[in-house]
């Protein structure tokens, strides 16, 4: 483990878990690992839960954000992701706690089920420019899939085909919560607001992180 260390392995890939919001979550090599300032969008999608409430965790990896909203609130809970790897970690985290995770890319993963009655919808896309990636620390460019950090030209192509059908499979009043950096964020807020969503942004100087919301009304 101390070689696997030294070498540059992500400490949570070395052990095996990740802590995030006070938990333990189960974490493979290969895996994108959860980062602190995403606790934030954890804390808006609970203040924004109600008991029964679906979830859909888009863009999973280890399916933390959508465990740690249900360890605070008891909801339906689904997750998503692309990557195989990711889908078999977020597996061991998700389905204890009676939650479900799909494989595929965004919203063919779910099931059809859900169009439409989606309250909260977490999706920590990825955000980086692609001509900023290489500035990354390395454990994240060595050891995290590409898939995880490149957003695009401007680091919000991937935001942008969530933010275009997510007011298909919202519920009434529902909300989408992305990350972003906070020069992306006005953007971003934009792009939702194209898409039929009612956007704000809102941010934690603590965490240093921004999160924007769309939310669908009647």
């Amino acid at each position: 483990m101390v070689e696997q260390r030294v070498a540059g392995l992500p400490i949570e890939h070395v052990v095996g878990f990740a802590e995030f919001c006070g938990l333990r979550i189960s974490l493979d090599p290969g895996v994108f690992v959860p980062r602190r300032r995403t606790e934030y969008l954890v804390a808006e999608a609970i203040a924004l839960s109600r008991p029964g409430a679906v979830v859909v965790d888009l863009c999973c990896g280890s399916g933390a954000l959508g465990v740690a909203v249900a360890a605070k609130q008891s909801i339906e809970l689904y997750s998503a992701d692309i990557e195989p790897t990711a889908v078999s970690c977020a597996r061991r985290n998700v389905e204890p706690i009676g939650g479900q995770v799909f494989e595929g890319d965004l919203y063919s993963a779910l099931p059809g089920s859900l169009r439409g009655r989606i309250d909260i919808l977490l999706s920590n896309v990825p955000y980086v420019p692609t001509d900023e990636v290489r500035l990354l620390p390395a454990e994240a460019r060595l050891h995290e899939p590409l898939v995880t950090l490149d957003g695009g030209g401007d680091g919000l192509e991937v935001l942008r085909r969530v933010s275009v059908e997510a007011r298909s499979w919202l519920a009434v009043d529902g909300s989408v919560l992305v990350e972003t950096s906070e020069e992306q964020a006005p953007i971003a807020a934009a792009v939702f607001e194209q898409d039929g969503l009612a956007a704000r942004i809102t941010t934690s100087d603590e965490l240093y992180a921004t999160v924007v919301i769309g939310t669908k009304l009647r």
